[in-house]
């Protein structure tokens, strides 16, 4: 508290000599009330004192007093005090999630339907909808261990790969989770923090206690335990080894979840791992005007002003003055009529109101300007009614922004010439998955500006995605079709007469880069009809090579 308190200051300073003026005025009408007394002119001060009947009573709550309270109440909200900065949806959850799946044989029982293996993986797909800002990586381990998937945090990936895993995909048979952890080391190992390693399995190794204790206690990162299966050895020849995996759940401090058949489990689960949300450009952050909450008490004792007896003309003055603060200093100036004319069809639709929330509108409109009532339409979480609302084109921007319509953001985020709103409109453009284009924008955006902070970062991952796009585009390309090794005398043959003529030329095949791709919705569709849909025997081939390349563990 004593930390925030230092911070205090005023984004209006300015206003703070407006008390000097009230002040001085309102010592010329108290100077004038005195001097009208009309018996001052015909009778001795003197005796005028002795035939009054009373002496008036001066009292604590009089108008002339609470003339006072409301100066400073004015004073202070116009002045905009602020100790805090505001909070930005620019933050991001740095912790990362590590998900190691265990694809060993006894995950293939039937114990819980449809099966483990398919039910864990169906865990991990709920799990992802609810850390949607959350970096994941996917590691699976039988035998041997595997990164399916490193650190991203595009989760259609995670779940792209997660649909062609199945048991028995390792090349190893095995039931060793000890194997994943080194690969863990490697995926977080440039993670400035800790994170979270979720291990999916339903039992253990021999030795797989000892080594993953060791791990734990030389690891900053939080070990959760998810058990899938059925401790009943009625149901499965393999049942579920609880008591394994909670003693190692004992022993290295972590959380054992077991499976339910409702989103208990994966409540547990999203609770148990650890978060980090860090604001991204903390000190560009506007900070939070405070004054506000002293309206309600102005606005009561202006109201008192219809009593009789404490009237001051001049006191309504006063109120405009609170419905016309000044824009906070980060605020963009109000553009030109015609800068405000928007093309796109989604942005120039309006939002159908009821007549109720059109009479409070038009109420509203009374008091508040459009950007001031869209300024408080964004506070309270009406994203789109917000954008609606605004007239400035960047607050529009950032309405749409949070509503996650990012197509009309990014259209609005290039009404503006300046490094911040081409980052934000890079950022649109990405979340919207038009890669090539914030790609585009993030490389014109360094070239004038190499320091700008995240750019770097953030054009780093989108440059990613376009280059696993085009890997994965040359490796369908090579895997599709049949090679002449692979017939062999048991397959069908063509018979010399009576049959067709089968023509042997091979057609030139088409070879499209990841620009191409997402420039173009007819050439993406194009390509995702000659996509593999199964990753299952991609997935199976790269593990041969690399239990080959490297043994079972990284």
């Amino acid at each position: 508290m004593i930390h925030e308190w230092e911070a205090l200051h005023f984004l209006r300073p300015q206003w703070l000599l407006l008390p000097f003026l009230l002040l001085l005025l309102e010592r010329l009408l108290r100077s004038k009330d005195a001097s009208d007394d009309p018996f001052k002119s015909i009778i001795a001060p003197s005796l005028l004192q002795h035939l009054r009947l009373r002496k008036p009573r001066r009292r604590l709550f009089s108008p002339d007093n609470a003339l006072l309270l409301m100066f400073a109440l004015v004073t202070l909200i116009l002045a905009g005090p602020s100790w805090r900065q505001q909070s930005s949806p620019l933050a991001e959850d740095t912790a990362p999630l590590a998900v190691l799946l265990d694809v060993s044989e006894s995950m293939a029982e039937q114990d819980i339907e449809p099966s483990r293996g398919t039910r864990a993986r169906q865990k991990i797909s709920d799990l992802l909808d609810r850390i949607s800002d959350k970096k994941v990586a996917l590691v699976i381990f039988a035998g041997s261990a595997h990164t399916v998937v490193p650190l991203t945090n595009d989760h259609d990936i995670v779940r792209s790969y997660l649909a062609g895993i199945e048991e028995g995909i390792a090349p190893r048979v095995g039931k060793f989770p000890e194997y994943a952890f080194p690969s863990v080391d490697r995926v977080l190992a440039k993670v400035q923090r800790s994170g979270s390693v979720l291990l999916i399995t339903d039992g253990l190794g021999v030795n797989s206690g000892a080594l993953i204790k060791a791990w734990c206690q030389q690891s900053p990162h939080e070990l959760v335990i998810y058990g899938v299966g059925s401790e009943d050895s009625d149901l499965s020849n393999v049942p579920l080894d609880r008591s394994a995996l909670e003693s190692l759940a004992d022993t290295c401090s972590a959380r054992f979840i077991k499976n339910s058949v409702d989103t208990r489990d994966v409540e547990a689960i999203t609770s148990a791992l650890s978060d980090g949300y860090n604001i991204i450009d903390n000190d560009a952050l506007p900070w939070l005007d405070s004054g506000y909450p002293l309206i309600f008490p102005a606005l009561l004792l202006a109201l008192l002003w219809f009593r009789r007896g404490w009237t001051r003309v001049w006191g309504w003055l006063l109120v405009p003055l609170l419905l016309t603060v000044n824009e906070p200093t980060h605020a963009q100036n109000r553009p030109d009529e015609s800068s405000l004319i928007i093309t796109d069809d989604t942005v120039e639709t309006r939002i159908e109101t009821s007549w109720v929330e059109q009479t409070w509108d038009v109420f509203v409109s009374l008091w508040l300007t459009p950007d001031q009532y869209g300024r408080l339409l964004l506070q309270l979480g009406f994203y789109e009614k917000a954008a609606h609302t605004f007239e400035q084109p960047m607050w529009q921007a950032t309405s749409y922004y949070y509503a996650e319509q990012f197509e009309s953001a990014a259209s609005l985020f290039t009404r503006k010439d300046s490094p911040k709103a081409r980052f934000n409109e890079a950022n649109a453009h990405a979340h919207r998955r038009d890669y090539v284009r914030a790609l585009n924008t993030y490389n014109a955006l360094l070239k004038e500006y190499p320091e700008f902070p995240g750019a770097q970062r953030n054009r780093d991952w989108v440059k990613k995605i376009v280059d696993d796009i085009n890997r994965l585009s040359q490796s369908q390309q090579q895997e599709d079709g049949v090679g002449s090794e692979d017939i062999n005398d048991s397959d069908p043959q063509i018979g010399e007469e009576g049959a067709e003529e089968l023509s042997l030329e091979q057609r030139p095949r088409e070879q499209f880069t990841a620009e191409e791709i997402l420039a173009s919705p007819e050439t993406a569709e194009l390509w995702l009809k000659g996509v593999q849909q199964d990753s299952g025997r991609f997935l199976r081939t790269k593990f041969a090579i690399q239990l080959k390349e490297r043994g079972v563990s990284e």
